[in-house]
């Protein structure tokens, strides 16, 4: 049985090589005539030095490098921009003592009464707009 099954395996590979080779042939035959074709030699210069992007409806170029969208930051302005970043996170950290809420026993009674505490809230206050027997 599995002499059988090596065969299958071996013989569709083979029949897959003869079919790939055959169509690279093919191919190569197709693609020397279409580079025969073209007879454009008059523009020479690249697209995006004279008249930017243009949709062609073909593929995208990939030998035309794109414009940059932003100025890109210097090592100098990278360094500046992450000590503010630093400091900035330490000024919160300093604004909620540092330990960043890590009481666990703090957490629970919060979890336990804050829902209760919330509700409590919402149900006192009123809106006369939507609700008129709002005092």
């Amino acid at each position: 049985m599995t002499i059988n099954v090596g065969e299958t395996v071996f013989s569709s590979a083979v029949g897959i090589c003869r079919i790939a080779a055959a169509m690279a042939l093919l191919g190569g035959t197709l693609l020397a005539a279409g580079g025969c074709a073209s007879s454009n030699t008059d523009n020479t210069t690249p697209v995006a030095i004279t008249d930017g992007p243009k949709d062609t409806g073909s593929y995208p170029n990939l030998n035309i490098p794109p414009q940059v969208a932003a100025k890109q930051l210097t090592p100098e302005e990278t360094k500046a921009k992450l000590a503010q970043l630093k400091g900035d996170q330490q000024a919160q950290l300093g604004k909620s003592g540092g330990t960043g809420g890590s009481n666990p026993a703090a957490l629970n009674s919060l979890a336990k009464t804050h829902g209760d505490d919330t509700l409590k809230q919402i149900e006192t206050k009123c809106d006369p707009a939507l609700d008129p027997t709002c005092n």
